[in-house]
């Protein structure tokens, strides 16, 4: 039997009828004959068909009957099965179409008919089983559309925290004698944003970030820095006015590298703090500070925050050029300089839970 034929299975009592079916199907598709309906269920225990032809005037078990156990059968139900029949009642089509049946064919039938319908009908079931299948993975996304999404946003996420800590690890190498500000301000970050957030100041812009992407994006705050030459960006003593102005520019490379990240990609959103912190956050409140010489709230809330974390990180920490600062008087100079330098509110709540921020420092 070939395997790639279809299988018809013909149950009929006349054995000339079951050999004029044989004949007129064995070219296209795999004949099953069984002449009674009793040694049709003994032939289903070992083969299974694509589609039956039934006889209905059958002694022992008709044709009714025989339909009625191929469709209580779970794993026989969806196979298609056509009448074949002498009589040309229609109450008695009725209830064979009734009971399941696709379609009946009246004896004495015609070869090609016989061999057209049963294609059309093994065509329709196999559209039927295509629109099922369709239909069950539609049904999976939908109960699984939750799941799927999550998973690929915990992919993403994952992606652009190995991305923001790829390049804060560039600036590390770069700018060794800051080791570790770019770790230690993000934790700051994150602490001052979260007070303010429960203070309610500045609350309504925000409620309105994704906090996480602004933490992770304040990595990249000193990424211009790799633009900077050795010769400044390592010197180990005070910076000649002209050198400071060069250094000053880590802002603009900054925002402009990240910029040409934006410019490569459909999703900014993720990107866009990196590039406002960048730029802003050597910012003053006064307007004395640079690139731009912004003042108070033109200066980007993100770049105020950073602010205080930035110089708070880079006065209890040694540089070549100075030694470290005590907590204790880096918290009395962001102070002293809150309103010039900083946003009072921003550096009042840095006072108030500075405690907080010496822990960090400790661990």
């Amino acid at each position: 039997m070939n395997s790639d034929k279809k299988k018809v299975m013909i149950v009929d009592d006349n054995i000339t009828n079951l050999t004029a079916c044989k004949v007129a199907l064995a070219g296209e598709y795999a004949v099953l004959p069984a002449s009674s309906g009793e040694k049709m269920l003994k032939l289903l225990e070992r083969v299974k068909p694509d589609l039956f032809l039934l006889d209905v005037e059958m002694p022992d078990m008709n044709g009714y009957e025989v339909i009625k156990i191929i469709k209580n059968n779970p794993e026989l139900a969806d196979i298609p099965v056509i009448f074949l029949t002498a009589m040309s009642d229609f109450g008695n089509e009725l209830e064979g179409l009734s009971l399941g049946a696709v379609d009946y064919i009246t004896k004495p039938f015609s070869p090609p008919l016989l061999v057209k319908r049963i294609g059309v009908h093994l065509q329709i079931e196999a559209q039927k089983q295509v629109v099922k299948e369709q239909k069950q993975q539609l049904e999976y996304y939908v109960n699984n559309l939750e799941q799927m999404v999550e998973a690929k946003t915990h992919t993403i996420m994952e992606l652009q925290n190995a991305i923001f800590s790829l390049l804060s690890e560039v600036v590390e190498y770069r700018d060794y004698v800051t080791g570790g500000h770019v770790a230690r301000t993000a934790v700051y970050i994150e602490l001052m944003i979260e007070e303010l957030l429960k203070r309610g100041i500045y609350a309504d812009e925000i409620s309105g970030w994704d906090r996480q992407l602004v933490v992770l994006s304040s990595q990249l705050h000193d990424i211009g820095k790799v633009a900077i030459r050795d010769n400044i960006l390592l010197k180990p003593g005070k910076l000649t006015p002209e050198e400071f102005e060069e250094m000053k520019k880590h802002t603009t490379y900054g925002a402009k590298m990240i910029e040409r990240i934006e410019n490569n990609t459909t999703e900014r959103k993720f990107i866009e703090h990196a590039k406002i912190m960048a730029l802003s956050h050597h910012e003053w409140w006064n307007g004395r500070g640079y690139p731009c010489s912004l003042e108070s709230v033109s200066i980007p809330l993100q770049g105020r925050i950073m602010a205080v974390a930035d110089v708070y990180d880079a006065l209890i920490t040694a540089r070549p050029y100075k030694e470290a600062f005590t907590h204790k008087q880096a918290v009395e100079i962001i102070g002293r300089e809150a309103g010039t330098h900083f946003d009072p509110q921003i550096a009042g709540v840095f006072a108030d839970i500075s405690g907080a921020f010496e822990n960090i420092l400790r661990k």
